[in-house]
């Protein structure tokens, strides 16, 4: 059985003058496909990833489209590239040999019209197969980066992306802050309530971090019920106004099966530059030692660094 034609945009036909392709054309439109033909010498050929297919049709030896084929098999190995087929002239089989090294898909001239269909048509669920890959890879990804309880990102991605971050800032001498978040009394709300609330409330909390921040900032489960907020070019200021939104969010949120729960939390800040930080690690201790203060002082309130900035709001 054969792809159907309707899912097909166009092929790009790149070809050489050469009389013999006039009828390339119309086997191609008469088998329901759209082409577009430019020639191999157009100095503004559109990228190959523009079409589902891409056919090179060589005319007689010497012609531009033999430095073409590097570059169109290129973009295909690559990803970035539709797949190609190249149409050799039969007198030429170093061309065809060169072709089959490159990784496409070629055959010669004189050209038998079902051959070329079904290479073709081969071409085509090449692609389709590779998209499918792609999508597979994408998904595992994304799997691999987010934490499986609240779509957040997860303790491993933000382990890497913070030496990124702070390479980055030690680099270009740019802020980078961190806010290590931590629920309060979440021990006693698991018994009071059970693990099934409290990972709905987890979630509920993800949900509510996520909408307080900015799309620069990253927001990771760091572990349990600890959460870490990083925040790339953000000097300390920024990043305490983003922990007060954080901390109003929370304040504000109703969790659990019927709506009626509270939840609190404990915020710490802390960013670089800064005398005591010099590495990813200090940058985290210092932020959780500003959050172990915050919770020795009495919990639902944000810490910076060095001293508290925020008390417990009023209900």
């Amino acid at each position: 059985m054969g792809i159907d034609v309707g899912v097909r945009s166009f092929i790009l036909l790149v070809e050489e003058p050469s009389a013999r392709e006039v009828r390339l054309r119309q086997v191609l439109e008469d088998a329901g496909y759209t082409v577009r033909c430019v020639p191999a010498s157009s100095e503004s050929l559109p990228l190959s990833d523009e079409a589902q297919l891409v056919v090179l049709a060589l005319g007689p030896p010497g012609g531009a489209g033999r430095e073409l084929l590097p570059r169109l098999a290129q973009q295909e190995a690559s990803g970035e590239g539709a797949p190609l087929l190249v149409i050799v002239p039969e007198e030429e089989p170093e061309v065809m040999r060169a072709a089959l090294r490159l990784g496409v898909e070629a055959m010669c001239q004189p050209v038998d019209e079902q051959e070329l269909l079904a290479r073709l048509e081969r071409c085509l669920l090449v692609r389709e197969r590779r998209q499918q890959i792609g999508a597979r890879v994408a998904t595992l990804e994304r799997l691999s980066i987010t934490d499986g309880l609240t779509q957040v990102h997860n303790h491993r991605y933000f382990q890497e992306r913070l030496r990124e971050e702070f390479r980055r800032a030690q680099r270009y001498d740019d802020p980078l802050s961190l806010i290590l978040l931590d629920l309060d009394h979440f021990k006693d709300f698991n018994d009071e309530h059970g693990h099934l609330v409290g990972d709905a409330v987890l979630r509920d909390v993800a949900a509510a971090i996520q909408r307080s921040v900015r799309e620069t900032d990253l927001l990771a489960r760091y572990g349990g019920e600890e959460f870490a907020i990083l925040l790339p070019r953000t000097p300390l200021a920024g990043a305490l106004t983003v922990a007060e939104r954080v901390w109003r969010e929370l304040n504000a949120l109703r969790s659990g099966p019927d709506g009626s729960l509270l939840v609190t939390a404990s915020l710490g800040v802390s960013g670089f530059p800064h005398h005591a930080i010099n590495s990813p690690e200090q940058l985290v201790r210092t932020a959780d030692q500003a959050l172990y203060r915050a919770k020795g002082e009495g919990r639902n309130r944000i810490c910076l660094q060095d001293w508290p900035l925020l008390a417990t709001p009023a209900r």
